[in-house]
């Protein structure tokens, strides 16, 4: 595999002399205007997924110039490495297999399927696991006597299930209630434990090594919450997501559902992480959000460059962090359902590719991943809109949509899609106003993507559409996207002022720490 640092490359000098002739400059009601094709050059379909790029600052030589660079940084190389099982995060030498999760399985027949054969082994334990958790989850929703199941986690443990379980609410089984707890301040897992009583909830405790802080807290307060309230069978009422079996056994839980260290935890809603979504729409559905994902997998491993949805998002991404100097992009979905799909997304980029050094630990001369943040439509717009169209900054906008709503109130949905598209509309074409405070400058960009409706399988290819995007920027970066050595810093000196606050010592601590030590100790 040879990747090569997208700044060392041709096509990165010819972008910066683009940039500087034409693209600094660009204007896209002009391109319109110019060009009647210009929509069909810049949309296409994906699976569950169409994407209108055509409102975005780039033009057909610009998009080939970075096509380019896609090719010269070895994109493609880095990409079919992955699909091998290759170890691309070098930094802790592990294979990135996340797609292995939703990959189906091996058909003899089939000979030419897209896993390679030597990780037959890996995909048949996959597939055991899944088949293990999909008949634990079938058990749960045949039970009557469990209402409400409390997912405790952190991190990919708690965003991917709880976006999930949220986005798809109309598909949830009724007579269950999902609740879940991340937050090692005590006011969540108390709302939590206010709601739901000890002889008709299930807890599941999320965490690979069952050594993660945060939740080995909570979980040892809702053991505790549960025996002083009359609960009796642990081994019923608390099941582990985990790979340390003996930690969970000593905890007093039986029902285990691992995963392997190749499935990194903002990828890891595929694994049995994504239990309580299996709970939640049960294993037909589960099944059909794996097969949603496993599609674009396809897509990305196989559609050239050019007609490759993911590759043309990342490399968006790219043009504008790089060349236009856009530091963060806001992310728009007009369906109340996803109102956790910025969070999950700000995860999945700002963990992958906040990065300040390339894959092998030089520092980089250039940005890295843009501050990913937004909030359902309409909300937005009576919020933080107002910066988006006048603002100083500009910011790409991400709209996310679907044709098919999952209710019948009249008007509703019509009105929903009118907002969506006219705030597109409005970015893009702005308005003049001689006063100044009406003026909208215009020329502000947005990409949208629309889905037939929003499903299992939507959803799915969704999720992954973005996983892929953001392997596209890293790849062309020269960064690992895969570890996040970043978050572990603060957990160490946690331990240390965590004693200091039991014991009011501020030795060697600087003065702002001691201070404030001192004013909680």
């Amino acid at each position: 595999m040879n990747r090569i640092r997208c700044d060392r490359t041709p096509a990165w000098a010819s972008l910066q002399a683009t940039f500087a002739d034409s693209g600094r400059d660009f204007d896209v009601r002009s391109a319109f205007a110019a060009d009647t094709t210009r929509f069909q050059a810049f949309s296409q379909s994906a699976p569950h997924v169409f994407a209108d790029l055509s409102k975005n600052l780039i033009d057909a030589a610009t998009e080939q110039l970075l096509l380019e660079l896609a090719r010269q940084t070895g994109v493609e190389s880095h990409r079919d490495a992955m699909f091998a099982g290759d170890a691309i995060n070098t930094t802790e030498q592990r294979a990135v297999m996340h797609w292995l999760l939703r990959t189906p399985p091996l058909d003899p027949a089939m000979p030419a399927q897209s896993v390679h054969r030597h990780m037959a082994e890996k995909l048949n334990e996959v597939h055991a696991t899944l088949n293990a958790m999909l008949a634990f989850a079938e058990a749960v929703r045949a039970d009557a006597g469990i209402t409400d199941i409390v997912n405790i986690g952190i991190g990919g443990s708690d965003l991917g299930p709880q976006m999930a379980v949220l986005a798809l609410d109309e598909f949830v089984l009724p007579g269950k209630r999902f609740h879940f707890v991340s937050n090692v301040d005590g006011h969540e897992l108390n709302a939590v434990l206010r709601k739901v009583r000890p002889g008709s909830t299930l807890f599941l405790v999320a965490s690979k090594t069952f050594t993660t802080i945060e939740t080995m807290t909570n979980a040892q307060s809702a053991k505790t919450w549960f025996e002083a309230n009359g609960g009796t069978d642990i081994a019923r009422h608390f099941a582990a997501l985990t790979t340390n079996v003996a930690a969970a056994s000593a905890f007093g839980i039986s029902t285990t559902f691992g995963f392997w260290d190749w499935v990194g935890g903002r990828y890891s809603v595929w694994s049995a992480i994504g239990l309580p979504l299996a709970i939640a729409i049960g294993a037909q559905g589960f099944k059909e959000f794996l097969a949603g994902a496993h599609a674009i997998d396809e897509h990305f491993r196989t559609a050239p460059l050019a007609h490759n949805l993911p590759v043309r998002l990342g490399l968006l991404d790219v043009w504008y962090r790089n060349f236009h100097d856009f530091g963060s992009r806001s992310v728009a979905p007009y369906h109340s359902a996803l109102k956790r799909y910025p969070a999950y997304l700000q995860q999945l980029e700002m963990e992958s590719n906040g990065k300040r050094v390339d894959a092998t630990g030089t520092a980089l001369p250039y940005g890295t991943s843009p501050v990913v943040w937004g909030e359902p439509g309409t909300n937005g717009q009576h919020a933080y809109f107002q910066m988006l169209h006048q603002g100083t900054d500009v910011v790409p906008v991400e709209f996310v949509a679907a044709k098919t709503p999952k209710h019948d109130l009249n008007g509703h949905h019509r009105l929903l899609l009118a907002n969506a598209l006219a705030q597109a509309q409005a970015l893009m074409q702005g308005k003049a106003d001689a006063g100044g405070h009406k003026h909208f400058a215009g020329n502000r960009p947005s990409t949208f993507l629309l889905l037939d409706e929003l499903s299992p399988a939507s959803l799915g290819a969704l999720i992954a559409l973005q996983e892929h995007r953001v392997f596209v920027s890293g790849s062309v970066w020269g960064i690992n996207s895969f570890d996040q050595w970043g978050v572990e810093l603060g957990k160490v000196l946690a331990k240390d002022v965590e004693a200091r606050l039991g014991s009011g010592d501020v030795t060697g601590l600087d003065a702002s720490t001691a201070g404030l030590l001192a004013l909680l100790a």
